[in-house]
């Protein structure tokens, strides 16, 4: 996984459908307007990208780099991926089925029958679904699409990576991204290398790349807690493991109540309605568990919006 595949996906998304990968918008702030103390906070907005999450590059990746059967494309989600999937199908004329978790919001599953999906309900968590979703595609010779481990999937989430380099005229000193399976934090630490600082941030109750990191390779966790249904992944990705590894130094640690906290926050000072998922970084910040110099530029990649709006009252 390196620049050339991430630059690859970019060229792809130019051949493809007329603009189904949106160009999402860049904030940079003052710090200071979010009660950070370092230079500027750069807000990646990548929750107004098709289909409600940054997922949509790599579904639309992963379907443009294969010939696709008559049977479709499959994939199993907490609801993220799928409509990704869902989405990049629809554009492209093909048949999708999604396989979900009981877990999966409502109102997740009712866009991914808006999309045209056929959804199955099946599990309780992501994993059961995943299962379920295998051995459906064993029979229908359908194109697997992964959430998170495939290289045409984290290939695509780079190009996030890319496009924010591209809009501020070079590289943030930090970036704060949120972990489930890892193919976003993959991307983009792919793309960065060594010259940003790529933050790992879980949940206390979805710790998959932390329970990697003390066992020593990739294990099988328990997950749960308020972000489950975005990052309930149990196992975190081969790819995004070797990459972390390389690429990665730091991975922390939240308790829900900080990311709840954080996630009101960006809807009541900022009117940006996200899932918790994407409200990790700023939890990161305002909890002080990443501390940024002064001087630091941050970027926090606000990842998702599929949400019961409902929720934030």
């Amino acid at each position: 996984m390196n620049r050339d595949g991430i630059e690859s996906a970019a060229a792809r998304f130019r051949l493809g459908p007329a603009d189904f990968i949106r160009a999402t918008p860049l904030w940079k702030l003052p710090g200071k307007s979010l009660g950070i103390e370092c230079a500027e906070v750069w807000l990646k907005l990548e929750h107004l990208q098709v289909g409600g999450s940054f997922k949509a590059r790599g579904m639309l990746n992963r379907l443009l780099a294969n010939t696709i059967p008559a049977a479709g494309v499959i994939v199993a989600s907490g609801g993220n991926a799928g409509i990704a999937s869902a989405a990049a199908a629809q554009a492209l004329g093909v048949p999708c089925e999604v396989f979900v978790p009981t877990m999966a919001s409502p109102m997740k599953q009712a866009r991914l029958r808006e999309l045209g999906a056929n959804v199955v309900v099946t599990g309780a968590v992501y994993a059961e679904a995943l299962e379920a979703c295998l051995a459906r595609q064993k029979a229908s010779s359908a194109l697997l699409t992964h959430a998170y481990d495939q290289p045409e999937v984290v290939a695509g989430a780079g190009t996030l990576a890319q496009e924010i380099e591209a809009q501020a005229g070079g590289r943030p000193d930090s970036v704060l991204v949120s972990v489930g399976g890892g193919g976003l934090i993959a991307g983009i630490a792919a793309w960065f290398g060594d010259q940003s600082r790529v933050v790992a941030l879980e949940p206390e109750l979805a710790p998959t790349l932390d329970q990697a990191r003390q066992a020593g390779a990739p294990v099988d966790v328990a997950v749960g807690g308020i972000a489950a249904d975005s990052l309930g992944a149990k196992r975190i990705g081969a790819i995004a493991w070797d990459v972390t590894q390389r690429h990665v130094r730091d991975c922390l640690l939240l308790p829900d109540e900080a990311i709840r906290t954080a996630q009101l926050w960006l809807w009541k000072q900022m009117k940006l309605a996200v899932e918790p998922a994407a409200a990790l970084g700023l939890a990161a910040l305002q909890t002080r568990a990443y501390r940024p110099r002064p001087d630091e530029k941050v970027c926090l990649v606000i990842c998702g919006a599929n949400l019961d709006p409902a929720t934030l009252a």
